[in-house]
């Protein structure tokens, strides 16, 4: 099976946003059972609330269309820290290295040079083991919310 393309996303393209949509809302099912804990802020997200917010998405493309994956990202100031958002891969395609190829392609073609941050879940292995094996380094645990443990890690630091 080729492997899916990397490719800017246009969520103001509906059917994009929705395919999005629905590929957020099945991975962040998965690590909410992997984590323990449902009240994952993007689990309540609706569609349009998705749409609005102030990301940049990177998609995983499959020959036929489908998204695999994706990747969205924040940047306060050009000089500053890069904030990811949320990474997600499609359920149906987990264990085929989308995030891997997703993450590598974020960082040597789009954030080369700058510090990147992200979160997860503590206890979310598969995603702890990837931000690691890409040369991501832990900080501090933090609880944003009674129930929820989430690790901190920077990369280019």
């Amino acid at each position: 099976m080729p492997s899916p393309r990397i490719r800017p996303l246009d969520l103001t393209d509906g059917a994009t946003a929705a395919a999005v949509h629905r590929v957020g809302l099945a991975a962040y099912a998965v690590e909410a059972e992997l984590i323990g804990f449902d009240g994952i802020p993007a689990l309540a997200e609706g569609l349009e609330e998705m749409r609005g917010r102030a990301l940049d998405w990177l998609g995983a493309v499959e020959p036929d269309g489908g998204i695999a994956g994706f990747l969205a990202w924040e940047e306060t100031a050009a000089d500053g820290p890069v904030g990811i958002d949320r990474l997600c891969v499609d359920p149906a395609r987990f264990r085929r290295g989308v995030a891997s190829l997703l993450l590598r392609h974020a960082l040597e073609e789009l954030f080369q040079g700058r510090v990147v941050e992200v979160a997860t879940g503590a206890d979310n292995a598969p995603a702890v083991a990837l931000y690691e094996r890409l040369g991501f380094v832990r900080g501090a645990d933090f609880s944003p919310v009674p129930g929820l443990r989430m690790a901190s890690f920077t990369h280019g630091a």
